[in-house]
């Protein structure tokens, strides 16, 4: 969509299909450099316009679009899950939670202001937070529909446009979208582009006009989508891989913990990179917990998500054999298989959809599966002896994206947030942060921050602008 409208494009034919069954659910041709090129040229002729239209037009606007995801929620969500294969009832929240990032942004650029700075007698200065102009916007498949407007609801609100291209194996929650907005944005305010990283993404990054650049997806494509943006001097935010810790020391609520560990195989069938794919347990209750998370995965139904089971399938054949490719691995080089398996799909009559059953591992820290962003439902445990075990083996990573601490004493609780190298740590649970809690990396798992006030500010720059007064002779 360029400019308002539906344009053909001449790349070559995908199919996108429904990773529960193997069904092709749509038929849609890539766009090219040239089909890039002109929906940030839109994107850049209709900023002006939009900038200028002032915030209270650009809120109205925002709480339409909000209005408009709300009305067509259901259908939203249902294509979300036939596109990615997630549970229903886990569309539903994104999609509910894709209608409050407009709400919420409309109301909280209201609150964005610049500065008086104290300087000499004679000069005023202030600050003011402007638009970058176009921001591009790179979104992967695991949550489409959230994680397209957590980064486009901020930029419109503080006055970007935006061309954004959605992964090619899960578009079409994206393209619905893009149609609803239609009816309520100027044209060439939102522009979407549908097409592989190799070509469109690449293309997007590296465009020259395109003023800031947003991606999410893994550390090896952010590094390129980094180097193609530094090359034109683009500012970029990144959210890349994970490889949460959780620590649970002998006096935390070992029901609320092992039921977090859970979770995190049952969030879009692992494929979550905040996931807390890692627990370390202290050795006095590591048998306990252990048998409370087994006892809760045995419980988990594996099948396709418009069923309302707990784990839907992966997204991809390859995804679903690297997952099981690397359980394999790990059995081989010594890890204790719990439950789950090693070679084989996770359900009986399931062989047309690609699912792979929860699994739990007992692992060594030093373990690759301990250290790879596994993506998919597969839960590690690893014993430790001390608290400055713990602490080490939870820092021992590339990555820095989130993190968890179970217990009931709040020293040791408020040492560890303090001290775990993550970009959120939550205590004694952990849930999706809501939308007005930042969120984002340490390390290799990115830099910028999505959601929060913070985000408003990533997506404005500071003029500092300073009035010279004449001061009368004495």
């Amino acid at each position: 969509m360029i400019n308002g409208s539906w344009e053909p494009t001449t790349g070559p034919e995908r199919e996108v299909t429904d990773p529960a069954t193997g069904a092709v659910l749509a038929v849609i041709n890539d766009a090219d450099a040239g089909d890039v090129d002109r929906a940030v040229l839109a994107a850049q002729d209709a900023f002006s316009g939009w900038w200028s239209d002032g915030l209270p037009r650009r809120a109205r606007a925002m709480r339409h679009i909000a209005d408009l995801i709300a009305a067509n929620g259901r259908e939203l969500a249902l294509i979300e899950t036939l596109d990615t294969g997630k549970p229903l009832a886990q569309s539903e929240t994104d999609v509910a939670m894709a209608e409050q990032y407009f709400r919420f942004y409309a109301e909280a650029a209201s609150h964005l202001f610049g500065d008086v700075i104290p300087s000499k007698p004679h000069l005023e200065v202030r600050t003011e937070r402007e638009p970058f102009g176009v921001i591009g916007h790179i979104t992967p498949w695991n949550a489409p529909i959230s994680q397209l407007t957590r980064g486009v609801a901020p930029s419109l609100a503080v006055g970007n446009t935006v061309v954004v291209k959605p992964s090619e194996l899960a578009p079409l929650s994206s393209i619905f979208f893009a149609e609803l907005v239609r009816e309520a944005l100027p044209a060439g305010v939102f522009n979407l582009i549908i097409g592989d990283g190799a070509t469109a993404g690449a293309a997007l990054a590296g465009h020259p006009r395109i003023d800031h650049l947003t991606f999410t997806g893994s550390v090896r494509t952010g590094r390129t989508v980094s180097k193609s943006a530094a090359d034109n001097l683009v500012a970029t935010n990144l959210e890349l891989g994970g490889k949460s810790p959780a620590i649970v020391f002998p006096d935390a609520d070992l029901p609320v913990a092992a039921q977090a560990a859970t979770n995190a195989l049952i969030r879009n069938s692992g494929q979550s990179c905040s996931a807390l794919t890692r627990f370390l347990v202290h050795r006095d209750v590591e048998a306990e917990f252990t048998q409370l998370v087994l006892d809760n995965v045995r419980k988990l139904t594996v099948g396709p998500g418009v069923d309302g089971h707990d784990v839907g399938p992966l997204i991809t054949a390859s995804q679903r054999d690297r997952v099981l490719e690397l359980v394999q691995r790990a059995i081989e080089s010594g890890a204790e298989l719990l439950i789950g398996s090693a070679a084989a799909p996770g359900a009986p009559g399931l062989s047309a959809g690609t699912f792979a059953a929860p699994t739990v591992l007992r692992v060594h820290s030093a373990s690759e599966i301990a250290r790879t962003e596994v993506f998919g439902p597969v839960q590690c445990i690893i014993p430790f002896d001390s608290a400055a075990d713990a602490l080490e083996i939870a820092n021992d990573s590339d990555y820095g994206l989130a993190a968890a601490v179970f217990t009931n004493d709040l020293r040791v609780a408020s040492r560890f947030s303090r001290e775990i190298h993550a970009g959120q740590v939550q205590i004694n649970g952990f849930i999706g942060a809501g939308m007005e809690i930042p969120f984002g990396g340490y390390k290799h798992s990115g830099h910028g921050r999505e959601k929060g006030f913070e985000a408003l500010i990533g997506y404005t720059q500071v003029k500092a602008i300073v009035t010279h007064h004449t001061l009368p002779k004495q």
